[in-house]
């Protein structure tokens, strides 16, 4: 498989999602070159000063601040800017903020893009993707949201506790939505090839209806709980958005779910949303069209429409 040497990758923003994730690349050694950019330069160069001390323990990386111009050549841009959501804020008020920080932000890269992926982690992710999406007029496989990877996590780690099993045993995905009509997709959740009804029957675990509705809101809520306990939530997604960009560097076919511009898959278009999805060196390989039963599938659906109406209160901004 082709994989890329002498890899460079640009963050945009230097916030502590931004910098955290400069940490986690920094400390897996996954690029040759990482650029952080951020409006407040001094704060971008902290941050580098900060890591670089610890690479004689790591590894050799050059890694600086920067500006947009440093977006030429990289093989990853990864959007983290924003504005957080205050409270008493409604989702449309916060789209409205970031999306309009999104399009400058993107405008700015696109003067010097060459190549690459475009990695959004910025929220609302989903409608933040398909807004990139239309602004650069890029093929739909190089623009990808960190989306669901984070919350599909999130449910295999709290499902990992309730059937007192070890995580890397546990694969299952939350879809649609990175946010209030997320679902996990029950009927492709299995722990060590087995399905959750079957494992926790077979390991002796009572396993029931009420028991699903409660890790679903719980992986639904656990990003609001981190939030209030200490004011804002980072570390899991920088090692979220660290593994989408070993997968992508590495062009390892991994299936996760993240976010892109659906085209039909599932019965949907005219949106992006997260499913199942191939990704490798070219981005998006595959979005793979797995078996839902009619109640995910309509779950899925519902949010596509959620969605939807997200980006049409933002799509002339």
């Amino acid at each position: 498989m082709k994989t890329l040497k002498g890899s460079k990758v640009a963050i945009i923003g230097a916030g502590a999602v931004g910098a955290t994730i400069a940490f986690a690349l920094s400390f897996q050694q996954l690029c040759s070159e990482l650029v952080l950019i951020d409006v407040n330069v001094d704060k971008a160069q902290g941050e580098v000063l900060d890591i670089s001390h610890g690479l004689p323990f790591l590894g050799h990386m050059d890694i600086h601040a920067g500006d947009y111009s440093d977006c030429v050549d990289c093989d990853v841009i990864i959007i983290t800017a924003g504005i957080p959501r205050k409270p008493g804020e409604t989702r449309l008020d916060l789209a409205k903020k970031n999306v309009t920080l999104a399009h400058t932000i993107t405008n700015s890269i696109m003067k010097y893009y060459t190549k690459g992926i475009i990695l959004v982690v910025s929220n609302p992710c989903d409608v933040i993707t398909y807004m990139v999406q239309m602004w650069t007029g890029l093929p739909s496989n190089l623009v990808i949201g960190s989306g669901t990877n984070l919350d599909s996590a999130r449910f295999r780690s709290i499902l990992s506790e309730k059937l007192e099993v070890d995580v890397r045993n546990v694969h299952g995905y939350i879809l649609g939505e990175h946010g209030e009509t997320q679902f996990p997709a029950w009927s492709q959740t299995h722990i060590a090839g087995m399905s959750v009804e079957d494992y926790a029957r077979s390991a002796g675990i009572s396993f029931t209806e009420e028991d699903k509705a409660d890790i679903a809101a719980e992986t639904k809520s656990s990003g609001a709980q981190i939030i209030k306990l200490k004011g804002a939530t980072y570390n899991g997604i920088a090692v979220s958005v660290s593994a989408l960009i070993q997968s992508i560097l590495k062009n390892e076919h991994t299936i996760r779910p993240v976010c892109s511009l659906l085209t039909g898959q599932y019965g949907i278009e005219g949106c992006s949303m997260n499913v199942p999805t191939v990704i490798g060196v070219n981005g998006v390989d595959k979005i793979l069209e797995v078996e839902l039963t009619e109640s995910e599938l309509a779950s899925l659906k519902a949010s596509a429409e959620s969605i939807k109406v997200a980006i049409e209160g933002v799509k002339d901004l």
